[in-house]
């Protein structure tokens, strides 16, 4: 059985409003950009951009083993166990 599709609406400013005039297809880029948006949101935060005091505890606590630098190969910002000091291995190396 095939679900029925929700409609969503929401408010934009003028600009946003005269940008998107220009897509053609305007419902799919916005479904789109909403699915890249909630692949790439912050496992912590959940795309918030803040921490809640129970997140925060548990980032400090992470945070006296690992630590976030740039990866020499592709420039991107990366955690890094600092356990081990001699591999640095980072999470989700190059």
């Amino acid at each position: 059985m095939k679900r029925k599709s929700e409609i969503v609406t929401f408010k934009v400013d003028k600009s946003l409003l005269e940008a998107l005039k220009g897509i053609p297809n305007r419902s799919n880029f916005i479904r789109s950009a909403l699915l890249a948006a909630l692949e790439n949101t912050c496992p912590l935060c959940m795309g918030t951009g803040i921490l809640t005091p129970g997140q925060r505890n548990h980032w400090e606590h992470f945070t006296q083993d690992h630590a976030i630098e740039e990866c020499n190969e592709c420039h991107e910002m990366r955690l890094v166990c600092s356990r081990d000091v001699n591999s640095r291995k980072g999470l989700g190396e190059c």
